[in-house]
């Protein structure tokens, strides 16, 4: 007797450094104690295109990449707790994980799910255990798990959330008015409310984001969402200048022929920018944003440096006179993924200018090309 077909799904697989292909593999299982998800939108982060370009230690191949990815459940194993029948609606004001040291609180939008209701995820799975867990620092997990790296990702007809993720409360609801290729930005977006909220952003503040890539131009959007008054916009490539007008930030400016310095002081009557955010992958912006804030301001090094390439050249005295802070931001919780679904459900945010090419699977090399030549801000995959 013949044995029956094993049953197949289109994802985007990577093998190795320059070597990502979208091809057909078996249809991932789903165990008691975790979920499977139809997905309808994947965004291919600059992290996917870094790996493809450079590989990643963290990735063991074959594995599927995505991990900004959205979906219906399809599947809820049996041992996941508080199924119902039929969808609801999420409630967004959930309160913020506890911070204070001792066992994790269980968190609500990891029970209670149903086939048929849309979700994301805050796709770096923490254990739940460490020192950071037990704080509420999910992000800063000693034992990080991402989807797309530790787990097969998201740029896939379906996925699997793995019990892990589920247990420790990574899996978000999303209104089912969203759409889905806005519902894929939730986690880049995350990621710009934990900068914005490490920050302190409040209502009547000058931000100056430096970088106009896709994350400058969000954190630049989530700041306006946290109240600043006026953002300052810096960016040395022309065509990304260009792209950031649709977004109708206070200045643009391009520091390769502008002096950034004092046009930061002229707008804020000498004083400099409340808050600045480096959004941009070098040392140079990172070593003058100490410059360009006021006394007691802050300083935000949003993108991270190559390992090797990170050693800043930094003049002490003005955050030692200054009082300045200086902090980093990397990654997100649920709880910031939860806001971020709140700001994309609110209308606001301008999510469908950020998703600026909606792609299928099987152009994942031209979405990678589009990444490179600046052309695009967010590409989406849809199966």
């Amino acid at each position: 007797m013949e044995e029956p077909p094993v049953a197949t799904i289109k994802a985007v697989v990577y093998h190795g450094p320059l070597d990502v292909r979208c091809e057909q593999v078996p249809m991932p299982g789903c165990g008691a104690d975790e979920i499977r998800v139809k997905v309808d939108a994947c965004a291919v982060c600059g992290s996917d295109w870094k790996a493809y370009k450079s590989g990643n230690p963290r990735m063991k191949p074959p594995i599927t990449i995505g991990h900004e990815f959205t979906g219906i459940i399809e599947t809820i194993g049996a041992d996941v707790p508080g199924m119902w029948e039929g969808p609801q609606r999420p409630d967004l004001r959930q309160p913020a994980e506890q911070q204070s040291v001792g066992a994790p609180r269980p968190l609500p939008h990891s029970s209670s799910l149903a086939v048929g209701e849309r979700v994301v995820m805050a796709t770096s799975i923490s254990c739940g255990e460490c020192l950071y867990c037990r704080r509420g620092w999910r992000n800063l997990c000693t034992d990080l798990r991402p989807m797309g790296f530790h787990y097969n990702g998201g740029m896939a007809e379906f996925v699997t959330v793995p019990a892990r993720g589920l247990q420790q409360g990574h899996i978000v609801k999303v209104p089912a008015d969203v759409k889905a290729t806005h519902a894929a930005l939730a986690e880049p977006v995350s990621c710009c409310v934990n900068a914005a909220e490490n920050c302190g952003i409040t209502k009547g503040d000058v931000v100056a984001v430096l970088g106009a890539g896709p994350m400058g131009i969000l954190n630049a959007c989530v700041a306006r969402e946290y109240g600043a008054a006026k953002i300052i916009l810096s960016e040395v490539n022309p065509a990304r200048l260009k792209q950031a007008e649709a977004f109708g930030f206070d200045r643009l400016v391009n520091p390769a022929s502008e002096d950034l310095a004092r046009i930061i002081k002229d707008e804020t009557g000498g004083y400099g920018a409340d808050v600045v955010i480096v959004a941009a992958p070098a040392a140079q912006p990172q070593e003058q944003a100490m410059t360009l804030v006021r006394k007691r301001g802050t300083v935000c090094l949003f993108a991270s440096l190559p390992a090797g390439k990170s050693m800043l050249n930094v003049d002490s005295r003005p955050i030692h006179y200054g009082e300045l802070r200086v902090i980093g931001s990397s990654d997100s919780t649920s709880t910031h993924v939860r806001r971020a679904v709140e700001l994309i459900a609110g209308g606001s945010l301008p999510v469908e200018k950020i998703a600026s090419h909606i792609l299928k699977l099987d152009d994942i090399q031209r979405a990678f090309a589009l990444m490179e030549s600046g052309e695009a801000l967010r590409v989406v995959l849809v199966p």
